[in-house]
């Protein structure tokens, strides 16, 4: 299987912000917003892959700030790790105010994807290879978070946890005293 960089799989997308996709507020609806973010890094996701892929899971999305009607939405989605079969992808989401020239951080999540074939069963995917040293600093805490996301979906006994370390014991049961 071959090897790829993580920048190939580097996706931006740009949305704006319409009367349509806000709430009463004048502000992006959240719903509206996961579901931009969930198409770039698909998108990522099937550079990498070089197939299609499903999302698995969403990590947490914390809202910085609001994304105000009007503002320009981009999202910047690359692959941080590949496994066997999935891939994990960062996204950092910023709002831009075109006549103010201002650029503005709202968000930042990791989504995981599979790789499928025809009869939608896993399929193997090429390694990553990180080349800059912030691709390195994610690409080796991604084992950390995959087990995170294991735990926390229940596919992961707390006992094989490994790289997470003193975080399994918010996941233990402890003895009756």
């Amino acid at each position: 299987m071959q090897e790829k960089f993580a920048k190939e799989s580097y996706t931006e997308m740009n949305e704006l912000v319409l009367p349509n996709d806000t709430n009463t507020f004048g502000n992006l609806m959240g719903g509206r917003l996961l579901y931009w973010m969930d198409i770039c890094s698909a998108m990522a996701a099937q550079k990498h892959c070089n197939n299609q892929v499903v999302t698995v899971s969403v990590d947490n999305v914390s809202f910085r700030r609001s994304i105000k009607l009007g503002e320009v939405v981009t999202i910047e989605a690359q692959v941080t790790r590949a496994f066997n079969t999935s891939v994990e992808v960062r996204m950092e989401i910023f709002a831009q105010n075109l006549p103010l020239g201002t650029k503005v951080k709202s968000n930042e999540a990791y989504y995981t994807f599979v790789s499928i074939d025809e009869n939608n069963n896993p399929k193997a995917i090429p390694t990553l290879i990180p080349e800059t040293e912030n691709e390195i600093k994610l690409y080796e805490a991604a084992l950390q978070r995959r087990e995170l996301r294991l735990l926390l979906a229940g596919k992961l006994k707390p006992e094989n946890a490994k790289e997470i370390g003193n975080l399994v014991a918010l996941f233990t049961p402890k003895e009756a005293e």
